[in-house]
């Protein structure tokens, strides 16, 4: 547990009332209390002063935000007590940029102790003790800032979360942190205080939005490129916490996972709607490169089909990437044999007037890859309803299929439209799809504004393969981690709980009629190799997710706030898996760099049918 700045001496000699436009002044009323910023907090994360006046709260101006729509500044007391659960710093909110305040400033403030819930109390995320409506006395200038507190793999504990209080529905809000047992009630307890991290690698990549994730736990779940694997729903890996910056935009560094922000990074410990946690830096380390490289698979043998998937993030006619995505599948995957795409979106991008082809999308990628040394690929697609299958509106995004012709014929089974399900059925013995392309269950309720799943049949050196390409619902509404109700909920499981079940129930038809058919279902599964959605796709060894054949320290496609973790799979089915003669690669060119033409990694299978 890391100690708290020890107590300052000072002298108070100046006196001056914060002139700024901002600062509403307000007459405080009979019954303020006079409170330290440690009471303030109390030993929950709940202020038990919450919707109430308090006058003359003293501290040091720490760090000034100046941006965005949480303006102002945080204070910390240099006098703590002697309770590691309640936190000594403290956000003032003035709404506006704050005016005639500096670091180092003493200040006595008075106003109304609110609880802010980023992204609002649907969000369940935990709330952030503020100062609001505050009139602000300028004491003197010039003084220390008292010493962070240091977060490091001695002061961070190994568990993550408390479990919440059934009786308040899993909140862990009234419950008493305990900082030395579990990590966010470490974090929680020094909440609004300066701390410091160093040496940190980075395991989140810099965003547009200027922030990016280290760790503070070097070895916590570490994989060789740097990252930090999320491995199963008990390992939230507790060293990651995000950094912003109170400098300037263009001044935050450019970082790619590996990286590390060498020396120290010192800041206020500030909660967020999209990362919780995060030190909000006033003092920034300098980036080292860690050396990361994107990687490149190998090309598959004459005698292996080589299939992939590959999410191209809303790829439209308008965009600037279709360079870039040919060099990746050309040169990173060395030209699959069948790429199956997700997030095509219709020849005018999100402009919504009922376009729903993406001929001229599917094409300029086409020619892409041509012109970057690839084969001359085919496609097939189905068309979308209009608004149907959710994603940014009007993009009206599916999957498709890329071939190469001089390595696989697709076999056309002509009748397949948005709203009209292929089926299995028998043929000289073997199965065969009633449409191909087709889509699986398209009025089924688990596909409601959701990405259809697309079946094609497929024949390589003689032998069919039957390709079924998902992009699953996303996650989006769940809970975060840093939720204040733990576990927290994943309430978009349901949704691909139901689509597993459907995926899972064609691929069984499939092989009913034909034991030893070469099933692939790939895709954007939106979910992890260990979770539910996973084990419905196989059950009873209907499929099996391919990518387990890795180490587990290589198992992944995605990261997100720090955590490299798997939302992309090839399922196979026991044809494939027996033959024990397929090579899996999640091939890592997106994920881990600021500079990604994508969110997700690409992966590849081959295989001997």
């Amino acid at each position: 547990m890391p100690s708290k700045p020890s107590a300052r001496l000072a002298a108070l000699t100046v006196a001056a009332v914060c002139s700024a436009a901002s600062t509403v002044v307000l007459t405080t009323p009979a019954h303020a209390e006079s409170v330290r910023v440690h009471d303030i907090q109390g030993d929950t994360r709940v202020s038990p002063f919450a919707g109430k006046q308090v006058t003359d709260v003293s501290g040091i101006v720490t760090g000034i935000r100046t941006y965005g729509s949480s303006r102002g500044f945080w204070i910390q007391d240099p006098a703590p007590d002697a309770d590691p659960a309640t936190s000594e710093g403290v956000f003032v909110f003035t709404s506006s940029t704050p005016q005639g305040v500096a670091v180092g400033d003493e200040v006595s403030v008075s106003g109304t102790v609110t609880e802010y819930v980023p992204g609002g109390a649907s969000s369940g995320n935990q709330s952030v003790t503020e100062i609001t409506k505050p009139t602000v006395t300028v004491l003197s200038h010039g003084n220390p800032v008292p010493a962070p507190a240091v977060l490091d793999a001695r002061t961070v504990p190994s568990a993550y979360a408390p479990q919440g209080d059934p009786a308040a529905g899993d909140s862990v809000n009234a419950l008493t942190l305990r900082p030395s047992r579990y990590a966010l009630d470490l974090y929680e307890s020094l909440e609004g205080m300066n701390v410091r991290v160093a040496d940190a690698r980075v395991v989140g990549a810099t965003d547009p939005y200027t922030e990016l994730w280290v760790t503070v736990k070097p070895r916590e779940n570490r994989n060789k490129r740097g990252g930090t694997v999320y491995g199963s729903y008990d390992a939230q890996n507790t060293g990651r916490i995000q950094i912003q910056s109170l400098g300037k935009a263009a001044d935050f560094p450019d970082a790619n996972v590996g990286d590390v922000l060498a020396g120290a990074t010192t800041g206020p410990l500030d909660y967020n709607q999209y990362g919780g946690y995060t030190l909000v830096a006033s003092e920034l380390g300098t980036l080292e490169s860690g050396g990361t490289k994107r990687e490149t698979t190998r090309a598959q043998h004459r005698s292996e089909l080589a299939i992939a998937t590959y999410n191209v993030e809303n790829l439209d006619p308008s965009d600037d990437t279709f360079a870039a995505h040919a060099e990746a599948i050309v040169h990173n995957l060395a030209s699959p044999d069948i790429v199956s795409l997700e997030e095509i979106q219709d020849n005018n991008g999100a402009t919504d007037d009922g376009t729903v082809a993406a001929d001229v999308t599917l094409a300029k990628l086409i020619d892409a890859i041509e012109a970057a040394g690839g084969p001359r690929y085919d496609w097939r697609a189905v068309d979308p309803a209009d608004k149907q299958d959710g994603g940014q509106p009007g993009g009206n995004i599916r999957q498709a299929f890329l071939f190469n012709p001089d390595r696989v014929s697709f076999t056309d089974r002509p009748g397949g439209d948005a709203t009209t399900a292929t089926d299995v059925v028998k043929v000289r013995g073997r199965a065969a799809l009633t449409l191909s392309p087709g889509r699986i269950a398209p009025d089924s309720a688990a596909f409601e504004d959701s990405r259809k799943p697309l079946a094609g049949e497929f024949v390589f050196r003689g032998r069919t393969v039957v390709v079924i390409a998902n992009h699953f619902s996303s996650k989006g509404g769940d809970q975060s981690l840093t939720s204040q109700y733990q576990p927290p909920v994943r309430g978009s499981e349901t949704q691909r709980h139901l689509q597993a079940r459907e995926v899972h129930a064609f691929t069984a038809k499939i092989l009913k009629v034909q034991k030893n058919a070469a099933v692939v279902a790939l895709g954007d599964i939106n979910d992890f190799e260990f979770s539910r959605t996973t084990r419905i796709m196989e059950g009873g060894g209907v499929l099996w997710s391919a990518i387990r054949s890795l180490p587990a320290s290589e198992r992944y496609s995605y990261v997100y706030q720090g955590n490299s973790q798997v939302l992309d799979q090839i399922l196979i089915s026991p044809s494939i898996r027996r033959q024990c003669s397929f090579s899996y690669d999640s091939v890592h060119i997106n994920a881990e760099f600021h500079d990604q033409i994508s969110d997700h990694d690409p992966q590849v299978l081959r295989f001997k049918p």
